[in-house]
């Protein structure tokens, strides 16, 4: 018996495991990652929970694993239908709603409150606050991210490469001939697993930490202008194969900020309006640095339900499949 929370953050699943992960070997979340990866046993837990039937083609979620030390509230794997991310910024989101609103971590009820946790990229923290008890907004402050490449060659277009505790290429959709709307849904995946594949095995997919190296998803973004307070775009991220990211992408806004940073349209104080396919929104902001910045990222989640999984023995589908 397995059992979930489930949240959603700006309509993008989550879903925490609170009882039945199976032991994870390992001295680090890193560590315990590439232990994930390489058993059968443990790595039944996610397809069970992230497959059909119980689970869907975009479905994303987690494993709570101890943290790197005493610094961390806990530590957690992330996953998704293809296998374990080494970050992931809206369910960084959903972990600070849920640990206030669960008291894991105490939190002021007027105010802001801190949760550190320690994810594969490293350590995060979510700063939620909360008006009369009720959680309003979690910012995730990130990693630090940087630019990679710049204009790089990609068959008939270019993009720019960055990290956000994961590697992204970013790629304007009009270059491919599209929008960022629900009604190209299908051919920004094609293309996003195109370009994914194109660079996947290149230098621009290199991390000085092999295992944080691979190209995670594609960014097709639309630029919408400037508002007062700073840029605002509408972006869609296509992440491991073919899976669509329906918020903004909290570690790929990082991502996007790092490039806007270094364009000068994102100086400190400015912020990012960032839109999702759906049209949910995160915003964003540079708080401080030079060839890598620091990042907060802002959103909020929804509890949308607590689930009890089970797999019969006689089941004929076992752990479930994928339809894409």
């Amino acid at each position: 018996m397995i059992t979930t929370t489930d949240y959603h953050t700006a309509g993008e699943p989550f879903r925490i495991v609170t009882a039945g992960t199976p032991d994870i070997p390992g001295a680090t979340v890193l560590d315990r990652r590439a232990a994930a990866q390489a058993s059968p046993e443990i790595d039944a837990v996610r397809q069970l929970l992230v497959q059909e039937p119980r689970g869907h083609a975009d479905m994303y979620g987690c494993f709570l694993v101890p943290p790197d030390d005493d610094g961390a509230e806990f530590g957690v794997l992330f996953w998704h239908k293809d296998g374990y991310s080494t970050a992931c910024g809206h369910g960084t989101i959903a972990l600070g709603a849920w640990a206030v609103r669960t008291g894991r971590v105490a939190a002021v009820a007027d105010g802001v409150t801190e949760v550190v946790m320690d994810v594969p990229s490293g350590r995060v923290t979510a700063v939620v606050t909360c008006v009369s008890g009720v959680v309003r907004e979690v910012a995730f402050r990130n990693v630090d991210a940087y630019v990679i490449g710049r204009d790089v060659p990609v068959g008939s277009t270019r993009v720019d490469v960055s990290y956000g505790g994961a590697i992204y290429a970013s790629v304007p959709a009009s270059s491919v001939g599209l929008t960022v709307s629900p009604s190209h849904y299908p051919e920004l995946i094609a293309a996003g697993r195109e370009i994914k594949g194109a660079l996947n095995t290149t230098s621009w997919a290199s991390h000085s930490d092999s295992r944080l190296s691979g190209i995670y998803g594609t960014i097709f973004y639309d630029d919408l202008g400037d508002t007062p307070s700073g840029p605002h775009q509408r972006s869609v991220t296509i992440f491991a194969d073919g899976q669509v990211d329906r918020s903004p992408c909290g570690s790929g806004t990082s991502a996007r900020l790092a490039l806007l940073a270094a364009d000068g349209r994102l100086p400190i104080g400015a912020v990012l309006t960032h839109d999702s396919i759906i049209g949910t929104r995160f915003t964003g902001r540079v708080l401080s640095g030079g060839s890598s910045v620091a990042t907060e990222v802002s959103g909020n989640a929804y509890l949308t339900g607590e689930c009890t999984f089970s797999l019969d023995p006689d089941d004929e589908v076992g752990r479930g499949f994928v339809l894409r």
